[in-house]
């Protein structure tokens, strides 16, 4: 059982960076992908970023250009930076990680993007 820590979520005023961060509990971190994704109230949830094992990143169209997934294997743990947010980005978002058939979850942490 992988268990994940979020933190760094909060009010920021459009335009503004927060970074959310995902520690991981598991040791063989470096072999699991990993994902944010997000829940906007009376939405489905979403893939925000995911990170392979290997580094390779992928994003949301919404997001392209102004959030950057990264991963510290050494921490074992995952970073969303959030650049130029918009009202659009209010919503929980939730630490993923990925082995196989295996799927974690963190309890999430909100992010509120107002001004």
């Amino acid at each position: 059982q992988v268990q994940l820590v979020e933190s760094g979520g909060g009010l920021v005023q459009p335009g503004g960076s927060l970074r959310l961060s995902c520690a991981a509990s598991e040791t063989n971190f470096s072999i699991y992908a990993m994902g944010w994704y997000r829940q906007a109230p009376g939405k489905q949830r979403e893939l925000v970023a995911g990170i392979s094992s290997g580094g390779n990143t992928n994003y949301a169209d919404s997001v392209k250009g102004r959030f950057t997934i990264s991963r510290d294997n050494a921490k074992n743990t995952v970073y969303l930076q959030m650049n130029s947010l918009k009202p659009e980005d209010t919503a929980v978002y939730y630490c993923n990680a990925k082995l196989r058939l295996l799927r974690y979850w963190g309890q999430g942490t909100q992010v509120t993007v107002s001004s």
